[in-house]
């Protein structure tokens, strides 16, 4: 575990940001051209690159994740038995 008090949501932005980036390359937008589609200035999409992720919110990226035409499911389940607490990940449907 991390030292880290919110290190829960700072895994859970990190493997969103991994998606968000991903798909910007797979779809070759410009970082002028995620700018325009998220409405926010070109040097933070630079920075959501490089995984600068202090002004983004878990929210804000999943908000990033439907601009780019992807449905987001949230699914809650019981815990894993070998776990001692539950935990988020984030899963990409073929």
């Amino acid at each position: 575990r991390s030292g880290f008090t919110d290190a829960g949501e700072r895994r859970l932005k990190v493997q969103l940001a991994t998606r968000v980036n991903a798909l910007l390359a797979a779809e070759k937008l410009t970082q002028s051209k995620a700018a325009a589609l998220f409405g926010i200035p070109q040097p933070h999409v630079s920075d959501l690159a490089n995984y600068k992720l202090n002004r983004f919110s878990s929210e804000r990226l999943l908000n990033f994740l439907t601009l780019l035409d992807r449905d987001v499911d949230i699914l809650i389940r019981p815990k894993v038995e070998s776990q001692i607490h539950g935990h988020v990940s984030v899963l990409v449907a073929a």
